[in-house]
């Protein structure tokens, strides 16, 4: 089934909150940063494709999309990404029903309470897009940077 074709009214919430996120005070290559770790812990093939191909184009090098499953062992990431990053993990992989606090204080050393509330909606978008992607077997591959836009109206 071609999920997208056949969820066109229910899909436009989610793709209005894509548009809410594009104007967004969080810089739009972190919430692509964020769209491809969150893909990464979910295995969606389909959303790395696209993720890793807007961040190349927006001139993300390899070397930071090549590592970031190990993220926290590396030097090429801001204090600020390593913050998201650790807040789009503990939220993509919740565990005890909670974030921890040490994840939520650092995030917050480094986020408005504005830009934690965009950079919180974009975790919940991706991991609701992984889902449907893998839900729906969505196959990778197909994807052009730029695509999706006009969705996002």
């Amino acid at each position: 089934m071609n999920f997208y074709e056949k969820a066109g009214n229910a899909m436009k919430s989610l793709f209005s909150l894509g548009g809410y996120l594009a104007k967004s005070k969080v810089e739009q290559t972190l919430l692509d940063l964020i769209n491809y770790r969150v893909s990464q812990i979910n295995g969606c093939a389909y959303c790395l494709d696209m993720h890793a191909q807007d961040l190349l184009v927006a001139g993300e090098s390899g070397q930071r999309l090549f590592v970031l499953d190990a993220w926290r062992e590396t030097p090429f990431y801001t204090d600020r990404e390593r913050a998201a990053l650790a807040w789009a993990e503990a939220l993509t992989k919740l565990t005890n029903g909670r974030v921890p606090d040490d994840v939520y204080d650092e995030v917050r050393n480094h986020f408005s309470e504005e830009e934690l509330v965009d950079l919180t909606m974009g975790v919940v978008a991706i991991n609701c897009y992984n889902r449907i992607n893998i839900a729906f077997g969505v196959q990778a591959g197909t994807y052009k940077p730029g695509m999706h836009t006009a969705l996002l109206q």
